[in-house]
């Protein structure tokens, strides 16, 4: 019985270090987050710049947005579904980015474009900064907004108007480009 215990004792042992290098390293894999920003540059003849970023959490994708020059008031505020800002006015971006083909709409709408992020709000010295957590942006796979477009436009989005919450001119544009895994 002695000689039994010993060997079931040195196979489990022996496989001991394995199983914990194992459970190590997919609790690891658990903790990596992917990460993106996107530098927001002026269309022709306009001032807005800044950066938005992007991290996976548990909740969903949090974005921070911090920019500046725009004027004072809210402005319509999407990622649309190129990552090109060629053109002078930011219309080499394309339109929302939208790959479940639902209609525009605010951020609280379930039935709403992927890349409608509703309105920033600039204050009176032209700063804006906005913060929140959306589960339906992805930053993987096939419906991700890596190298899609963010931007920013002159108006308010009205949140209903089809198919672009009637924001205006384009002020700003950016690519979202993923930045690393922490």
């Amino acid at each position: 019985m002695k000689n039994r215990l010993k060997i079931a004792l040195y196979k489990t042992c022996k496989f001991l270090p394995i199983l914990l290098l194992l459970s190590m390293t997919s609790c690891g894999q658990n903790t990596r987050n992917l990460e993106a920003t996107c530098e927001i540059e002026p269309t022709e003849g306009n001032q807005v710049k800044g950066t938005v970023t992007f991290t996976e959490t548990e909740d969903g994708v949090k974005i921070v947005a911090d920019l500046t020059g725009l004027t004072p008031g809210s402005h319509g505020f999407h990622i649309h579904e190129f990552g090109d800002c060629s053109a002078p006015d930011g219309s080499s971006a394309g339109g929302h980015f939208n790959p479940n083909n639902k209609s525009h709409g605010s951020l609280m709408d379930a039935n709403r474009h992927a890349g409608d992020m509703g309105n920033i709000i600039a204050n009176a010295s032209g700063h804006a900064h906005k913060e929140f957590t959306d589960k339906m942006m992805m930053l993987n796979g096939e419906k991700s907004i890596i190298d899609k477009g963010i931007i920013v436009h002159k108006n308010m989005d009205d949140l209903k108007t089809q198919p672009t919450g009637n924001a205006g001119p384009r002020e700003g544009c950016g690519t979202i480009v993923l930045t690393e895994q922490k």
